[in-house]
């Protein structure tokens, strides 16, 4: 992104989500979710607002930041809430925000969404795609935790809301758009491409 004039890279802070395309870990379960979900809510930002703490570039001279949107959502809050990240990297004095993030990361826990849909798959090291895959391969019910989110589908773990409207239309919502929170959802879906293949359209905002 561009600060102050220059092109920057931007680390977010007190956060970890899951790997797409690492040179040692490859992608790991839940990676695209969490960066199309990251896109989605960055979609038509031309502006974001960061947010310092007390030291703000790390050994690699990147940025390091609370990042916000326009209209004053946090992505790290928004990442954590819907289970697509882990509180992580908490090395003082960067630490404003880390009871904040694990308070929420707490209820994201509890309701088994995402990544921690998988028992033991987040570890204090990061990411265990061989336990994912295991628990999958095995579908060992001791292995998967109980969704224990309540859609009228059964999609617990799927976050993109499909309304239709008084006119018939059929549009799809996404976390941290306007009317996400307002929106009653008629299905659930985990992708867009799914949503879209169901003939719903995307949200304008």
């Amino acid at each position: 992104m561009k600060y102050n004039g220059s092109s920057e890279k931007v680390r977010f802070l007190l956060v970890d989500t899951p790997e797409t395309n690492h040179e040692t870990l490859g992608e790991q379960p839940y990676g695209p979710e969490a960066k199309e979900f990251t896109k989605q809510l960055l979609a038509g930002q031309d502006t974001v607002y960061l947010e310092f703490d007390v030291s703000y570039r790390d050994k690699y001279k990147r940025l390091l930041a609370y990042i916000y949107t326009k209209e004053g959502i946090s992505i790290q809050e928004q990442l954590l809430k819907n289970g697509l990240a882990r509180v992580a990297y908490i090395y003082g004095p960067n630490t404003k925000h880390v009871e904040w993030f694990k308070s929420i990361q707490k209820t994201a826990q509890q309701s088994a969404i995402w990544i921690w849909s998988v028992e033991d798959y987040v570890t204090n090291r990061g990411y265990d795609k061989d336990v994912y895959y295991a628990a999958i391969k095995n579908e060992n019910p001791s292995n998967i935790v109980e969704d224990k989110s309540n859609t009228n589908n059964n999609k617990g773990s799927c976050h993109i809301k499909g309304n239709i409207n008084s006119k018939g239309n059929k549009i799809y919502h996404m976390p941290g758009q306007r009317d996400y929170e307002n929106t009653i959802a008629e299905e659930m879906f985990c992708t867009e491409e799914e949503a879209k293949a169901a003939g719903f359209i995307p949200a304008k905002q």
